[in-house]
């Protein structure tokens, strides 16, 4: 079988202290965890790999034994209880103090202890670590208008169907995690969990600022010079609004409560912030430049 080098692997030297297999242990596992590469199949190779090495150089009997007969040390009690003397070299020593058993396990690209550890039949010895399933990524497109309020919806993820409440307010980009419906765990170890990317379009009339909604409205020149009343159209109905007399072009008024909920904030709204464009009339009669030429000159 393949020697494993399990100091390479952690990338320390053979004299490493118990503290810097520790630290070594957790900087690899942290890079090669499965929630952080859950594509990436190297990534989880790699991962079964770092924990094989620290299960061996962590525990001072077993890492003893990996340094005096390298990847056979599992069998070395067992050959010399049975033969009562010790077995010769191995040719495949790659300077560690390794023996060569032929007869114990069968041969792979992995060593005994890896093969035991993830229920390789020829072992059949050693404790089965559990390992937590990998997470499911999803994405779920919406409306802004779909976010007004709390309501639930069913997803399909991998052939199952799973309800979830979409909260009011949810922001573009946000991310929701549902507990324990990712991929099954290994050797009994939990679930994944499913993370739930919110993806909101942009509305054709409302720009969207935090729980703030922004809106363009034309106003025609009489009503900005004379002033009067004219309709808004919210997200949650019509309103009638008064616009003062001598209205300027660009002049911003705020409708109150008439944005988005706030998230998880029950009875909280944002604000809808409007802004007036003043519309020049065109196509006048002779009568109307008239009139304005008459306005003109008074």
């Amino acid at each position: 079988m393949a020697f494993i080098d399990y100091y390479k692997i952690l990338g320390i030297d053979k004299k490493a202290t118990d503290k810097e297999i520790k630290n070594a242990y957790r900087k690899q596992a942290r890079k090669y965890h499965p929630d952080l590469n859950p594509n990436d199949k190297e990534a989880n190779t790699n991962f079964q790999a770092i924990n094989e090495a620290n299960e061996v150089l962590s525990d001072t009997e077993k890492r003893k034994k990996y340094d005096e007969h390298g990847e056979n040390w599992k069998h070395a009690d067992a050959y010399s209880n049975s033969q009562g003397q010790q077995p010769p070299r191995s040719s495949n020593q790659n300077n560690q103090g390794g023996y060569n058993f032929e007869n114990y396990g069968e041969g792979g690209d992995f060593s005994d202890f890896f093969q035991s550890m993830f229920g390789n039949a020829a072992s059949g010895q050693g404790r089965q670590p559990k390992y937590r399933g990998q997470n499911y990524q999803s994405e779920l497109h919406l409306t802004v208008k779909d976010i007004l309020q709390s309501h639930q919806q069913t997803l399909s993820v991998n052939g199952k169907n799973i309800r979830i409440t979409i909260p009011a307010g949810v922001e573009n980009g946000q991310t929701i995690k549902i507990a324990g419906h990712g991929s099954a765990g290994k050797n009994g170890g939990p679930n994944g969990d499913l993370l739930i990317t919110f993806l909101i379009k942009d509305d054709d009339n409302f720009k969207r600022n935090g729980n703030n909604l922004h809106i363009i409205f034309p106003l025609n020149l009489y009503t900005a010079v004379l002033g009067g009343e004219i309709t808004i159209e919210t997200l949650t109905g019509k309103v009638k609004v008064n616009v003062k007399a001598e209205t300027q072009n660009g002049t911003k008024i705020k409708l109150k409560g008439k944005g988005l909920p706030v998230y998880k904030k029950e009875n909280q709204f944002g604000d809808l912030f409007i802004t007036f464009q003043i519309q020049i009339p065109e196509n006048l009669t002779e009568n109307q430049v008239a009139l304005f030429k008459e306005l003109s000159n008074s």
